[in-house]
Order: structure tokens, then sequence, then C-alpha cells
């Protein structure tokens, strides 16, 4: 398009300033557990939980996806990337990652169902992370399921 010219300088372009903008974030760890509830029979386990009941329990390569949200900053981000790295790495892999979720502490009381992984993951990160607004967490256990926790 020789000798055509654009005069954008009467061009009202939309301020983003205050948008509110989202980072997703995924990571990965692997973790066994056994779906078992001291508060129920064996059979009643076994109905609940059919073959995740297994007594040697099973593993999974999890998926954690997180989001943050927030303004863009003069930098150009929501947070900074590496701070969110270092925390979820800490804060979450270090601690869930090869580990029998049967005897970790945040299951002494609960089932270690993915959905309950999912949301003791949630207020860890929502306790940790505080440069930016903890948005969902998204868990995904096998190609099939995953599990989401939201604010």
């Amino acid at each position: 398009m020789s000798g055509v010219s654009f005069n954008f300088s009467n061009t009202q372009f939309p301020d983003f300033s205050m948008a509110k903008a989202h980072l997703h974030r995924r990571y990965r760890f692997s973790a066994s557990h056994r779906l078992h509830s001291e508060q129920m029979s064996d059979e009643e386990n076994r109905a609940t939980y059919g073959k995740c009941n297994n007594p040697h329990g099973h593993g999974h390569n999890y998926v954690l996806e997180v989001t943050v949200s927030g303004q863009v900053d003069n930098n150009g981000m929501i947070c900074n990337l590496a701070d969110l790295d270092e925390c979820v790495r800490c804060q979450i892999v270090t601690r869930f990652d090869l580990e029998n979720l049967n005897m970790r502490e945040e299951f002494a009381n609960i089932v270690p169902t993915t959905e309950n992984l999912c949301t003791v993951i949630y207020d860890i990160l929502k306790r940790e992370f505080r440069q930016a607004h903890l948005e969902r967490v998204r868990l995904e256990e096998t190609m099939m399921n995953a599990f989401e926790i939201s604010n």
C-alpha cells in the first residue's frame, strides 16, 4: 500500500490501566494416597472409594494450575513470576512431592481426596502469597479428573 498514510493522532485507545489481569502458572508433583475414612467400616470405604481404597494406595502425577490476578504494574506485571514460583515450590511442591498424603499432618483428620488436597493447597497459597490476589487453584489428578477451588 504505497502512498497510504495513517493518522492515529485523534484515535482514542482504550485505557486498560484499571483492568484486572490474570496470570495462570502450571506446576507438577507426584504423590500417593489411599482414600479411606476411619469413621466408616471397611465395607463402607470400599463402597464409597472403590479401587481408590486399595490398602496399598496408589499415586498420581498431579498438574497444579495457580491463577492470580491484579493490576498490571509499571513493570508490566501482575506479580513477580519468580516469587510466585518460589512460593509454590517451597510451600506446595516440596511439601507434597513424592509423599504419601495419608502420612501428612494436613490430612490427619480428613481423607486425602484430590478435592481436599486442592482445598489445602488453596488455603496455603492464600495465606502465603500476598503479591497478587489468588483467584483459583486447579488440580489435575488424571487426564479425566480435575478439581478447582476458586474465590
